[in-house]
């Protein structure tokens, strides 16, 4: 068995590099982006969201969410991490896979994405990278964000590591943010959030994601999304390598690396690997 590539023309987004096994397939663009605007089982529903509609106004120009799962850069800020890419990327295949990567003049940084299909499993592994293009140093973090489709329900495990006297976890809290928001369920091993297409607010929190992982289960599906936190290391947003976001038309699931300064020419690397599952598996989350 292998990993099968093609291109072809999607919907207003014009190309995109098909992955795809026997199981499951992904979208990648080529002409914006880039972006993995789908992953899902063959056949069936994108558990990705898709909107063309949403932008933010950045400099001269606009950028557009478009859905899926972006690369981007922390700490926030507009308009340096609202890069408006909406242009073709420059892409090339790799083994399993393809790398695709764009040049920010803003930031003079150079963002790549490998994105690798197992050959047989529903597994995806996705490599971000930033490279520094700048004559100085800089400092960030790698931002790696995957928009999920409306209707579904996030879980993330709470820490659970004994610390005895002192504190096992932070949470970050945005200025919109309402603890008491219906949306969320604040348990005693999983916080769980309900992606509800009629809340008007938005609601975000962070934290300090020791268990490196999240899901999503929706159209029947269970999404898992796994990466490493290194306790050791300082995160951007009060010390959180997990954030998640909700509105009206989505669920993002976002994974951070931690802050560094990287000289001319170095890059930083975050790494995430996604599986999904047949069925609404509960029971699956914690292997």
């Amino acid at each position: 068995m292998s990993v099968t590539l093609k291109e072809i023309s999607y919907k207003s987004l014009g190309r995109c590099l098909e992955l795809s096994n026997e199981k499951c397939d992904l979208l990648v663009t080529l002409d914006v982006g880039p972006r993995i605007i789908r992953f899902g089982f063959k056949g069936r529903e994108n558990l990705f969201c898709e909107n063309t509609e949403f932008k933010v106004k950045s400099g001269d120009e606009y950028w557009y969410i478009y859905g899926g799962h972006r690369l981007w850069h922390s700490p926030e800020a507009n308009p340096r991490t609202y890069y408006p890419d909406n242009y073709p990327v420059d892409y090339e295949k790799i083994e399993g896979g393809i790398k695709v990567s764009v040049y920010e003049k803003w930031r003079q940084v150079i963002k790549e994405m490998e994105i690798i299909l197992d050959e047989i499993e529903s597994k995806v592994k996705v490599v971000h990278r930033i490279i520094n293009k700048n004559a100085w140093d800089i400092e960030l973090s790698v931002w790696a964000l995957t928009v999920m489709d409306k209707g579904g329900v996030e879980i993330i495990p709470v820490n659970t590591k004994d610390t005895e006297l002192l504190p096992n976890m932070n949470i970050a809290i945005w200025p919109y943010t309402r603890l008491n928001d219906k949306r969320v369920t604040w348990g005693e091993k999983y916080i769980t959030i309900r992606q509800d297409e009629n809340a008007i607010v938005p609601f975000k929190i962070g934290l300090n994601n020791q268990s490196g992982w999240a899901a999503y289960i929706n159209h029947g599906v269970t999404f898992v999304k796994r990466y490493q936190h290194v306790e050791e290391e300082a995160y951007p947003d009060f010390g959180v390598s997990y954030e998640t976001y909700t509105n009206n038309f989505m669920l993002e699931m976002e994974t951070l690396s931690p802050l560094k300064r990287i000289k001319p020419d170095e890059y930083i690397e975050h790494i995430e690997e996604w599986e999904i599952f047949d069925g609404e598996l509960y029971s699956i989350i914690d292997k």
